[in-house]
């Protein structure tokens, strides 16, 4: 027999075995799920799932805070988390979802504020040093001061300030690799803030973050895994958004995913780098003509699409030379080069050294890394 119980599972009704459903699906694909289960992205989420599956999005380390007015605190900057997180973590996303109050943000050095609402989610996809707050003007605390102690206690809520208004959120770093996130982040300002609560899936989202959050110890040794998955998808979405609120006249890669022709483009080229793509085979795909295809492609990239693929091949490649130990000759086939010479010669244009010196002097940064994160977890055990 059949379960056909009803569960509260990340922020929605279930049955059992849907529950158990959605929640593996989302651990093992969290972009995909993405895609799944928000109706209406369409190719944008599509071309946004291939470069994050390349990516390798790890979302991890949060703390849950629930502060008083008058209060303002310092985020913990990302080259500061970055130890606490793998030691190929090189570069860090940080993200804010105000779960209930009202705030402000700001790029430190600049105090022009951003407001904040209950359901915002806001980005800060560069790391950059900044400042949260609400109420009167007061000195703002240090957290990367109390980095361990914050991150030692996990989802117990952190408490400060002076005992007025209440303003709640959740807050994560996420960790990917620098190179190949460029495509995407390259093109996001310094802080960018969208609404959770203008659209079901934004809703959803938040209802299932504020859920694990408040369940984690009774979830179980997997309920913060979910939560990470669970921001990957946050981040997604708050992509999506942003892209779809960018006006008409923006060009780069970001607005070139929205473009019907040139948003399945690069989701093809994505999807299968290696494959031996041409203009004519392409735009056959995509369903246009190749002058169409390559009139906007330079539009939105200011390239073609051969000379995009060119680079995004080459940047695979060197990713993959960093944290593999695949010989060139196998990194050059994966990548869709023929032979190992016509890659050693493009990768040499590319990034100024042929591929095996590239790999060796990128090996005393990796192991530099791994000691450092030994240390910081020796010294942790012994605390």
């Amino acid at each position: 027999m059949g379960d056909d119980r009803e569960l509260l599972c990340l922020g929605g009704w279930f049955s059992l075995p849907e529950c158990a459903r959605v929640g593996r699906y989302l651990i093992e694909r969290p972009v995909h799920f993405a895609r799944k289960f928000f109706a209406g992205s369409g190719e944008l989420v599509d071309v946004l799932s291939e470069v994050l599956r390349a990516v390798k999005l790890d979302g991890a380390l949060f703390y849950n805070a629930e502060f008083s007015a008058p209060w303002a605190a310092h985020s913990i900057d990302a080259r500061t988390v970055t130890s606490y997180l793998s030691p190929n973590s090189q570069h860090v996303i940080i993200f804010h979802l105000m779960t209930e109050g009202r705030g402000y943000a700001h790029i430190k050095g600049d105090d022009r504020p951003i407001p904040l609402n209950a359901g915002d989610i806001l980005i800060v996809p560069h790391g950059d040093a900044h400042v949260l707050g609400n109420g009167p003007s007061v000195t703002p605390v240090d957290r990367a001061q109390v980095l361990e102690q914050v991150l030692s206690q996990g989802l117990k809520v952190s408490r400060m300030g002076g005992g007025g208004e209440t303003t709640k959120f959740v807050c994560g770093y996420m960790a990917c690799e620098p190179q190949l996130s460029r495509v995407f982040l390259g093109g996001l300002p310094p802080i960018l803030k969208v609404s959770t609560r203008d659209g079901a899936s934004g809703q959803w989202l938040e209802n299932s973050i504020r859920y694990s959050v408040d369940n984690v110890d009774a979830s179980g040794p997997g309920g913060e895994a979910v939560l990470a998955k669970l921001s990957e998808v946050l981040f997604v979405e708050t992509l999506r958004r942003y892209i779809a609120k960018l006006p008409t006249e923006q060009t780069g890669w970001l607005a070139g995913v929205r473009d019907p022709e040139v948003g399945k483009a690069l989701a093809l080229l994505h999807r299968k780098p290696a494959h031996p793509w041409t203009i004519a085979a392409l735009a056959n795909e995509v369903g246009t003509s190749r002058s169409v295809l390559a009139e906007r492609f330079q539009r939105y990239l200011s390239k073609t699409p051969i000379g995009y693929l060119t680079r995004w091949r080459l940047q695979l490649g060197a990713q993959m030379l960093k944290s593999t130990s695949n010989s060139v000759a196998q990194i050059a086939a994966e990548v869709g080069y023929e032979s190992e010479p016509s890659f050693n010669r493009a990768f040499k244009r590319a990034f100024t050294l042929p591929p095996a010196r590239f790999r060796s002097q990128s090996k005393p940064a990796r192991t530099r890394a791994v000691h450092h994160a030994v240390r910081n977890g020796r010294h942790r055990a012994k605390r």
